[in-house]
């Protein structure tokens, strides 16, 4: 995803929040009386805060609503007082709702049926998001492929498996905790690894899941699995990316490329030529009716 330069640049995040409706999808628009202008509830981050975090407490703030991340936008470049503006904007399901509060920056909320809102927003930019928003399905699962946090040193005599994570890594984890529960994964699966069960290990807690250890997902030592162990690896997150269930894997560099080629591949797309994640970062392939509707990749700070 391109992004402006520029250390002046405004970062901002939003969502095009939807809901069920009579005939289709309904989007959440606010009206903000300082511009007197209707728009996609957004706004900007906070310093040192993650895009996706901004997306959900700018939503919550402006509209009372709670929503589950989805597919990933075209972000919205722009200039606002001479600077640079960059808005990242996702599609975002609404699963409930702590009341819409009147204020001085967002004053009213309103539904309109997705064929209705071009006429209702007062940016081109904004109506340019609704086609895409069109593009698709609007409800979609997320597959999470994630490398493990940074692990610790093994003690002497214990095995690689047990490797615990360091001091930053259980400070990654936590941190992920929150960024994985953006999207809701239903499942947690996980290299049978310590390093890979302590990262997902918060937000499974957190969401009240069991971790799903899978055997076949380990590497050991740094050494790649045997071709048998490999190919069944890849059969099972490419079904999984079938089944259309939402759910994270952790698992390791060695593998994860691979897994998540099979899973790209099941989804009747071509491979990821991006480069290596880093420790704690992920990537997130959007499925809706077995196909590949959205893709990117997140680190830790983004």
């Amino acid at each position: 995803m391109p992004e402006a330069s520029g250390d002046d640049q405004i970062r901002a995040a939003g969502a095009l929040a939807w809901r069920p409706g009579p005939s289709g999808p309904q989007l959440a628009l606010v009206h903000r009386p300082k511009y007197d202008d209707w728009s996609y509830p957004k706004g900007k981050s906070e310093p040192g805060e993650h895009p996706l975090m901004t997306a959900i407490r700018e939503v919550a703030e402006e509209t009372g609503l709670r929503v589950v991340i989805g597919r990933s936008l075209r972000p919205s470049v722009y200039e606002v007082g001479g600077r640079p503006k960059y808005v990242r904007y996702w599609v975002a399901r609404v699963t409930g709702s702590a009341g819409f509060m009147p204020g001085h920056e967002v004053d009213q909320l309103d539904w309109a049926d997705a064929a209705e809102v071009a006429s209702r927003l007062s940016y081109q930019r904004d109506v340019a998001l609704l086609d895409e928003f069109g593009s698709h399905p609007a409800d979609s699962a997320p597959l999470i492929l994630l490398r493990h946090a940074e692990a610790g040193v093994r003690c002497a005599g214990a095995a690689d498996l047990e490797r615990p994570l360091g001091e930053q890594g259980t400070a990654d984890a936590k941190l992920l905790a929150s960024l994985l529960a953006a999207y809701a994964p239903r499942r947690v699966l996980s290299s049978a690894a310590e390093r890979c069960l302590a990262t997902v290990r918060p937000y499974a807690e957190a969401a009240g899941l069991a971790i799903e250890i899978e055997p076949a997902l380990t590497v050991a030592g740094g050494r790649q699995p045997g071709a048998e162990a490999a190919r069944f690896a890849e059969w099972q997150v490419a079904e999984l990316a079938a089944s259309g269930e939402s759910a994270v894997l952790c698992v390791h560099r060695e593998n994860l490329p691979r897994l998540a080629n099979a899973a790209r591949a099941a989804l009747g797309t071509g491979p990821d030529d991006g480069p290596p994640l880093a420790k704690g970062a992920f990537i997130v392939l959007q499925s809706a009716a077995g196909k590949l509707v959205g893709a990117e990749r997140h680190d830790l700070v983004s």
